[in-house]
């Protein structure tokens, strides 16, 4: 059945409004999630806040990201992919507009709901990205998969740009209760996408996968063949979390690339804007100006690697994501102090960085589904999530510890161990494409099912049949 989606040269009408649910999903998720950034300065002042307590703050999200994306990635191979998109949507909608209502001085109020926002973006960005994969043919998979990544940004960027305009006007309460509004996007959900049909596949509702997979390529359900009956699951079969200890390899490779990349990028992106301060010595405000060099830097990295996924295969293309990332991290640091055609290198260097750095999430987030089993698929890509979110605490803190700072939230950064804090972040890169690169599972131009039989230890399906119904648009 999933042989006539593999054959198909364009996607349909109905497929584009799947991926544009799932874009629309990650920037809006994001957006919320780095609300916390853009409201915080107009908290500190009135609510006398130390340093230790804003840490606390922006972290408690980072800790329920971790959790939120173990369970939800956990339900979605339970329940299915589709009311758990929908699920985790209203989780960190509701929760950021329930800090509207935050008391003055309301610390733990704030810090238990900004868990909660967490919890549920760990949880969307786990299931959206296989979702969309299990209804886009193979040869498609890596380049959709890594470009739905791609505007990420752009919910940050919409966040900052409220931040700037809206927070004076109508305070910070004001701007959480604008982030109610991704809220919405679960009617968009219920119009657009279907269940998985390869979800429903495996739980035996041969029916329905036939409906959703037609609706998707806008075909008629009874030109589809029926799937090979090996294909299909038993409708009581229950994914249990000790199952992912019994796939070594796609642990290793979905868990430590994750940590590996999670750990070098927030290292570099928390403490970026203090470094051009500290080294460029300019004023903060110019500070941030740099940091969209970096931005950008990510940006066309996301999009030239969600094009090296399909040519040069994920595991090359990881490769190169942590082995590009450590080298000009390195680099950075030893020449901070230089020009190049009159701009700073430091600067310079750092944006190239940040097209292997962030822009290497495209293989990232994609891959760390493809690599398990088809029952595992959202289970085993929020487990790598989650324990590579342990790095959103090892980055900015091991950098800062590096340096000698005696107080990890405002480090007074000597310059003399710059190179070897940034050593220490190019470390892990190098760690993650190492094991991409030696330790991964080649999934380029492979079926899922094609995927699923080899971690199996099964052999490869037969060739498709030469005719199949017409489809694309």
């Amino acid at each position: 059945m999933f042989q006539v989606l593999d054959r198909q040269e364009r996607l349909t009408g109905n497929q584009k409004r799947i991926v544009t649910a799932a874009i629309l999903g990650d920037a809006l998720e994001f957006f919320d999630y780095f609300l916390i950034g853009f409201a915080l300065p107009f908290m500190i002042g009135s609510w006398n806040l130390t340093f230790g307590q804003s840490a606390v703050m922006l972290l408690s999200s980072g800790v329920g990201a971790m959790l939120g994306a173990g369970f939800w990635g956990w339900m979605a191979d339970r329940i299915g992919r589709r009311p758990v998109f929908n699920l985790t949507i209203l989780n960190f909608s509701l929760a950021t507009g329930a800090l509207a209502f935050t008391p003055d001085n309301g610390l733990y109020y704030l810090v238990a709901f900004r868990f909660l926002v967490g919890f549920g973006v760990g949880g969307l960005y786990c299931v959206d990205l296989p979702l969309v994969q299990e209804f886009v043919p193979s040869r498609k998979r890596g380049f959709i998969g890594g470009m739905v990544t791609c505007f990420i940004p752009v919910g940050v960027m919409f966040g900052s740009v409220l931040g700037a305009f809206l927070a004076p006007h109508m305070g910070w309460r004001g701007l959480f209760a604008v982030g109610v509004l991704p809220g919405l996007m679960v009617l968009l959900v219920r119009l657009w996408v279907p269940e998985s049909p390869r979800w429903l596949l495996r739980r035996g509702r041969v029916a329905e996968a036939k409906r959703s997979l037609a609706w998707a390529l806008q075909v008629d359900p009874a030109s589809l063949p029926d799937p090979r009956p090996e294909d299909v699951g038993r409708a009581e079969h229950k994914t249990a979390w000790t199952e992912l200890f019994r796939h070594p390899r796609s642990l290793v490779v979905s868990w430590l690339g994750n940590l590996g990349a999670q750990t070098g990028v927030y290292g570099v992106t928390l403490w970026a804007p203090t470094l051009f301060v500290l080294l460029l010595h300019v004023a903060p405000a110019d500070a941030n100006k740099l940091m969209i060099g970096l931005t950008l830097g990510g940006v066309v990295g996301r999009v030239g690697f969600s094009l090296m996924s399909e040519r040069i295969g994920r595991r090359i293309a990881g490769g190169l994501l942590g082995f590009g990332a450590a080298l000009f991290l390195v680099l950075a640091g030893v020449f901070h102090d230089a020009s190049i055609a009159g701009l700073s290198a430091f600067w310079v260097l750092l944006v190239l960085a940040f097209f292997f750095a962030d822009g290497g999430f495209a293989i990232v987030g994609p891959y760390a589904a493809e690599v398990w089993p088809a029952h595992l698929r959202t289970s085993g890509m929020g487990s790598a999530y989650g324990f590579g979110g342990i790095g959103k605490v090892i980055g900015p803190l091991g950098l800062a510890l590096v340096v000698g700072s005696a107080n990890v939230v405002k480090p007074e950064a000597s310059v003399e161990h710059i190179v070897p804090a940034f050593v220490y972040l190019a470390a892990w890169f190098a760690m993650a494409g190492a094991v991409y690169l030696f330790l991964g599972i080649e999934t380029k131009g492979r079926s899922i099912e094609e995927i699923d039989r080899s971690l199996a230890g099964a052999p490869a399906a037969p060739a498709a049949p030469a005719a199949s119904p017409s489809v694309g648009s």
